[in-house]
């Protein structure tokens, strides 16, 4: 399965994570950056299995980002197994949503 990390000391808001969403997936300008296709693009389009892992997340960074990593809980529930998302504090603890 391959692992993909979004690393929230360098990504400092939401159009920053599409950014490197785009980037890490290798989608192209046709990418909206908005949540609907955040959630077309990972329930249709990635490479599955995957698991997706914030790490160096803040209390600050957890209300900014809640639709994004309530999303990704939601999609993991919906691709039953294909798609696992963790939560590495930032203290280093992890923490796993749902599946």
């Amino acid at each position: 399965m391959a692992k993909v990390e979004f690393d929230f000391e360098q990504i400092q808001d939401v159009p920053a994570f599409y950014r490197e969403f785009a980037h890490q997936f290798a989608l192209g300008e046709e990418f909206g950056a908005n949540l609907d296709a955040l959630w077309d693009v990972v329930t249709g389009d990635i490479s599955l299995p995957v698991e997706i892992e914030f790490i160096h997340l803040s209390a600050r960074c957890k209300r900014c980002f809640g639709a994004i990593i309530l999303l990704f809980e939601e999609a993991e529930e919906e691709l039953d197994g294909s798609l696992r998302f963790n939560v590495r504090e930032s203290g280093g603890e992890s923490v796993h949503h749902r599946g």
